[in-house]
């Protein structure tokens, strides 16, 4: 899905980015010194509105674009921009009213028409809503989304047929993958059980591991009685090592033997669903502004839907607004499945934002009242091992895979992480046991094949297997510059000087401000020698250190060239 979102994207993403192209050159250069100057003329709450955009700060991009465009209030750029800002900071309303002056402005504006059909949905107004995608192109992004958006109007209108063929003829373009689970959703919304069944069964066979897809799946067969069908769904989903609050919802009922209810509970639900898994696929592709756009407006259509509260979130936090994001989980109400995640991931932000001690305190409190959420005792483990706190990180790792079970597949980052808080406490035995347990549930998984294989050659021990570790995890993640400065610092340990240089050099290129990568250059240079050379990656390495660990060893290198005594000891 995420392939097909990307080719058809692409154009609609570019004009969103490109808005600022109608400006002025000196309007888009300078931002943050330019603001202080001209942040009340029409310029400046342009440049004020990109900025906060490309930052994620949402109300700040609403107000500065709408300030914008009020100023101007016949600039298609600036009222677009407003228009944009509405959608992303999910004032729908605002943004569909906006949107509505936009298309006098440029009629063919199709983005403003899928909002303006959405708010006519929304307020089920079907043949409205219908009538204003019939006028979308064909072959755009927004028109494949507009299309599937309108066949959901004919549903409201109880137009089934109509639908069946508005989607025959749009999965002719090849499309049908994308639209199989969609047409499912529509099929029990309309009450067609069987059909639901058969094609959300079809979707499910194409990705087994999707939550949403098991959710759903599970719960049409369950609602019709065909509880074992669901129970080996779900028991096949856990047996990978997945786990969703949704999807457990679902495993509880169907354990209980009750139906777990209707999934399509209208037609806002099935078209914010869409929008919901279009913006997932738009996110990891990196296309944030349109993602936040289609989360907001399938949280328009379905405000319970906290499934995408959290995938609104967690765009936030990977924009490093943590606040934002923190406000978004807060929102999320107690009863609901998604709350104890949204809990846990609020005290994630609170250590991002400098806070580590009570993010430990509240994932502690977490734990001690359900000491059965994984969830909470993984990132309580992580965070006590970012602490420095490796027994107790071993701690709660343990209690991890006692929940789990320790054999599932997706258990070796368990084994992983125990294995580094055991090394890092100094017990060798224990971490090189967890290691390769790690790479017998996974064996080709490059971070484990890269801590093992180094460690291995740190000690001088197991060393052409641990050399083939380290370049095998190159191979999987050749720009991952502290893999690859790993397999340079291998070179190093073993002498083979010449290799060394030029893999440190590759991962100095990938990791430019890495301290211990530069620092490691400057040692190899020193061996090969190349005394100038090294002291200038010292200096670097000295410049770049924001946490200090790097420095006092670098300086003294500086000072008094590589010794034994000033060595890197890793």
């Amino acid at each position: 899905m995420t392939t097909i979102i990307r080719r058809l994207a692409r154009p609609l993403l570019l004009t969103l980015a490109l808005g600022a192209a109608a400006l002025p050159v000196a309007a888009q250069n300078d931002a943050r010194d330019f603001l202080s100057l001209v942040e009340r003329s029409p310029s400046g709450s342009y440049l004020a509105g990109q900025q906060a955009m490309a930052d994620l700060r949402t109300d700040e991009a609403a107000r500065h674009f709408t300030r914008a465009a009020e100023a101007d209030w016949d600039n298609p750029v600036l009222v677009e921009r407003a228009f944009i800002g509405m959608a992303i900071d999910g004032q729908i309303g605002r943004a569909a009213s906006i949107a509505k002056h936009l298309l006098t402005l440029d009629p063919k504006h199709e983005l403003a028409e899928l909002v303006i059909a959405t708010e006519a949905l929304k307020e089920r107004r079907y043949p409205a809503s219908a009538a204003i995608l019939a006028k979308l192109g064909e072959g755009t992004f927004t028109a494949i989304t507009g299309t599937v958006l309108r066949a959901w109007a004919l549903i409201g209108e109880n137009k089934t047929g109509e639908a069946d063929a508005l989607l025959d003829r749009l999965g002719s373009d090849g499309l049908d993958d994308f639209l199989v689970f969609h047409r499912a959703l529509m099929a029990e919304a309309s009450g067609d059980t069987e059909t639901a069944i058969d094609l959300a069964g079809k979707a499910y066979d194409a990705e087994p591991l999707v939550a949403r897809i098991v959710e759903v799946y599970a719960r049409i067969l369950a609602n019709d009685g065909r509880f074992a069908e669901a129970k080996d769904v779900l028991d096949a989903y856990s047996a990978q090592g997945l786990a969703h609050p949704v999807v457990a919802l679902v495993a509880d009922a169907v354990d209980s033997g009750k139906r777990p209810g209707i999934f399509t509970s209208n037609v806002q639900v099935g078209a914010a669903e869409m929008y919901h898994g279009i913006g997932v696929a738009l996110a990891r592709d990196g296309s944030r502004d349109l993602a936040l756009v289609f989360l907001r407006l399938g949280l328009y259509l379905d405000p319970s839907a906290d499934v995408i509260s959290l995938a609104l979130g967690q765009l936030f936090d990977g924009a490093g607004q943590y606040e934002a994001a923190n406000d978004v989980y807060d929102a999320i109400p107690a009863r609901s499945a998604m709350k104890p995640t949204a809990v846990v991931r609020v005290a994630q932000n609170l250590d991002a934002m400098g806070d580590r001690p009570e993010a430990i305190r509240r994932l502690s409190n977490i734990v001690a009242t359900r000491p059965d959420d994984l969830d909470a005792v993984s990132v309580l483990g992580d965070t006590l091992r970012y602490d420095e706190q490796y027994e107790k990180a071993i701690e709660a790792y343990s209690k991890a895979i006692e929940l789990t079970g320790g054999s599932r597949p997706a258990d070796w980052r368990f084994y992983y992480v125990r294995g580094i808080a055991y090394e890092r406490s100094k017990q060798w035995e224990a971490a090189e046991a967890d290691f390769l347990k790690a790479l017998e549930l996974n064996p080709d998984q490059p971070q484990v094949l890269n801590y093992l294989g180094y460690s291995w050659v740190d000690k001088g021990m197991n060393l052409k297997p641990a050399l083939e570790m380290i370049e095998k995890a190159v191979d999987a993640q050749p720009q991952d510059g502290y893999i690859v400065d790993s397999l340079g610092w291998a070179f190093y340990r073993l002498g083979r000087l010449d290799e060394a240089v030029d893999v440190l050099e590759d991962a100095v290129q990938l990791r430019p401000n890495d301290p211990e990568i530069n620092d490691h250059l400057g040692d190899a240079y020193w061996k090969a020698g190349r005394v100038q050379e090294a002291r200038f990656q010292w200096k670097i390495a000295i410049d770049v250190d924001e946490d200090g660990n790097v420095t006092e060893r670098a300086t003294r290198k500086l000072a008094e060239g590589l010794t034994e005594a000033n060595a890197t000891d890793e």
